[in-house]
């Protein structure tokens, strides 16, 4: 292997394991919110219903 592949290969590898650690800190500094505002609009169709659109 030549020293340019090399190079592009360790870069590219630590591009991808640097933004695996960089997600994994940011999930356990900002966790799933618990509870959401209240605010939305409800539906009463059922959960597996065909949506119909207007066209």
């Amino acid at each position: 292997m030549t020293a340019t592949a090399i190079t592009l290969f360790v870069v590219s590898a630590l591009l991808v394991w640097g933004g695996l650690i960089v997600a994994t800190i940011h999930l356990i500094r900002h966790p799933e919110v618990a509870a959401y505002p209240s605010g939305g609009e409800d539906d009463d169709r059922p959960e597996h219903a065909v949506i119909v659109h207007d066209t």
